[in-house]
């Protein structure tokens, strides 16, 4: 087994918490057909990251808000069968309300959507897309999540599955638990994730003690990747 110690925990939230990819696979293959892009690397290109962020690589001359708009119109409208993946719900309510945090590259809107699709709980706190002005890979994401639980980046582990958030959450100095919901393995070790477990099922709340530290299983088969 594999322990590891923390005071609070930041997780992304499609690929971590919800599965989310059949439908956002939906979305951004209807945007690249209509731009004429190959929708498996639209697709690639989009995961993890604010959608405006990608619209503005593809479409450099667009009106990035209108695009994004509609976007998300469409992501909102279809969730049909977005659930929560294994171990979510469980892991969620075993920390303390203020010990966890959701930073998504999703709008507000779409986030509590989802959420509430896949019967999660409502964090405290969260970070979006409406809140930054630079999406994952950048640190500003993660740096705000750990802000608003009043921790520094430091003290705290990221759950991610995307590159683009392992690589946000190691730039802002946080440990990152990467998971195997949507990626290989190649990719995540790449981006620098310090383990690879399978989701969040792998991750367990082992203790909570007095001096805040939150000390967390990992399952045998976890991979350290450093």
């Amino acid at each position: 087994m594999t322990t590891v110690q923390c005071k609070g925990l930041l997780f992304d939230l499609d690929g971590v918490l919800a599965d989310s990819t059949p439908a956002v696979a939906r979305v951004w293959t209807i945007f690249a057909n209509k731009y004429g892009f190959d929708p498996e690397e639209t697709v690639r290109r989009a995961h993890g990251r604010p959608s405006i962020a990608t619209i503005q690589e593809l479409l450099p001359n667009a009106n990035y808000k209108a695009e994004s708009a509609v976007l998300e119109r469409m992501e909102i409208e279809d969730i049909e069968d977005v659930v929560a993946l294994p171990g979510a719900a469980e892991l969620l309510h075993a920390l303390p309300a203020d010990r966890w945090s959701l930073v998504t590259s999703c709008t507000r809107a779409l986030a509590l959507v989802r959420l509430h699709a896949a019967g999660l709980p409502i964090p405290a706190q969260m970070v979006t897309s409406n809140d930054i002005v630079n999406g994952k890979p950048s640190p500003e994401p993660y740096l705000k999540g750990a802000q608003l639980l009043g921790l520094a980046a430091a003290d705290c582990v990221v759950v991610e599955d995307a590159p683009a958030g392992i690589r946000s959450g190691k730039a802002a100095g946080a440990r990152v638990i990467a998971l195997q919901t949507t990626e290989r393995d190649s990719l995540l070790r790449e981006a620098g994730a310090d383990w690879i477990v399978n989701t969040c099922a792998s991750v367990s709340v082992a203790a909570q003690g007095r001096d805040g530290n939150i000390t967390l299983v990992l399952q045998s088969g976890a991979l350290k990747t450093f």
